[in-house]
């Protein structure tokens, strides 16, 4: 069981009222709160260390680089990848979509080739391959998902054929909360000769995982929703395909020699990370994935679970409120949306806002899925560490708050 007592006194946000209430954030599917070993990082690293990396010989642009390489292993270590050198940093799970996309979807779609995607999607894996397929003539299709919120396998086994190229599947939705069988996709996906992608933004701040077990080609997240600063993205790719790639932009660092006739490139993952990038973030990462592990992500998955089920059970019990997403806390993660008969979501949080609880509202950049439910938005509280409730049977340590 996670001390969230003491993992509380590590988020100095937390501390703070809001409409002279006592701070309760509820909106970790949005981005996370960062806690102060990730703050000091980020402020020692400017203190200490700034400088340029891959460059210098002197003394901080070596620390710097050093410091920034260790992340690598780290994120790799995270998704359990062998191999630190198919880690490319971007800015975010967008940009590691964006990236394979041109990367590599430029070369292998061209007229008439499938992309199969899900009803789920964020917008961010959906409006990269929509560009693409009107650069390449491809031509996308999707997946439906079944009332109780979970992804309709049989229809995937209809839709990924001969013509699928790439299947793109987000990990965990961030409004349903659903959890997908990506193992069981990818094998679909190889049989019919396709590749893989893993939106794993929601995934890998909560889930155990590991992209071997996974059988995915590609996998992408993001720093700021699982307690890292903002501006750091990560793209895992199978051995090998990135090699295979082109650079998705061009510019200092990417390149091995340059002549006026052309370019070489640079080895992986340097090939895919042009100018100087986002280098304290990057380090200042380095804590949140520590974190992370001290913690134990099966340890963060059984408090999250916890949280989760007594979320819904209390939600239920209120008059007019829906769900949406599995209510089976097996099949889901903690972001949890629902409607309310008598409200709009957009009251519902400003409401709530004023006791000092902070809750998403909106269609969460997921447009498709909300006219799949029919509704035009949802309210969400999302769930993380840091979070604890009333519910002692469950596991869960008791609560000081007036609101869980």
């Amino acid at each position: 069981m996670l001390d969230v007592g003491r993992i509380k006194q590590d988020f100095p946000i937390l501390g703070q009222q809001v409409h002279s209430r006592r701070l309760v954030y509820l909106d970790n599917a949005a981005t996370t709160q960062k806690p102060r070993q990730v703050i000091d990082a980020l402020v020692r690293y400017y203190e200490t260390t700034n400088a340029n990396i891959h460059r210098g010989i002197h003394t901080l642009a070596v620390q710097a680089t050093d410091q920034y390489e260790d992340v690598r292993t780290k994120a790799a270590a995270h998704i359990g990848a062998s191999n630190p050198q198919d880690i490319v940093f971007t800015r975010n799970t967008t940009e590691s979509i964006n990236l394979v996309a041109r990367a590599w979807g430029d070369t292998n779609l061209g007229e008439g080739d499938e992309i199969v995607l899900s009803l789920m999607e964020h917008h961010s894996n959906i409006v990269p391959w929509q560009l693409l397929a009107r650069r390449t003539g491809a031509v996308l299709r999707f997946i439906d998902f079944r009332d109780d919120g979970t992804l309709d396998l049989d229809q995937a086994r209809g839709l990924i054929g001969e013509r699928t190229k790439l299947v793109s599947i987000v990990h965990m939705s961030n409004v349903l909360g659903t959890i997908n069988p990506v193992a069981e996709l990818a094998e679909m996906a190889h049989a019919a000769g396709a590749l893989l992608l893993v939106d794993g933004a929601q995934s890998a701040p909560h889930l155990p995982v590991d992209v071997t077990q996974l059988g995915c080609d590609f996998f992408g997240f993001s720093l700021h929703k699982m307690l890292g600063p903002t501006g750091v993205g990560v793209l895992w790719a199978k051995p090998g395909l990135l090699e295979e790639m082109e650079p998705f932009l061009g510019g200092g660092e990417m390149i091995a020699i340059v002549k006026p006739e052309g370019s070489t490139w640079a080895d992986v993952p340097h090939k895919f990370e042009a100018g100087t990038p986002n280098i304290a973030d990057v380090i200042a990462s380095g804590a949140a994935f520590d974190y992370l592990r001290e913690l134990g992500m099966d340890s963060v998955r059984e408090h999250e679970k916890a949280i989760t089920a007594y979320a819904m059970d209390s939600l239920q019990r209120i008059p007019g409120v829906s769900i949406h997403g599995p209510l089976d806390v097996e099949q889901r993660g903690g972001a949890v949306s629902f409607s309310m008969d008598c409200a709009h979501p957009h009251d519902i949080s400003t409401i709530v806002d004023g006791h000092g609880v902070a809750i998403r509202a909106g269609h969460h950049c997921a447009q498709l899925l909300m006219r799949r439910l029919g509704v035009p938005a949802t309210s969400r509280g999302s769930f993380a560490i840091q979070r604890r409730c009333r519910c002692a049977h469950r596991g869960v340590a008791a609560c000081e708050e007036d609101v869980c």
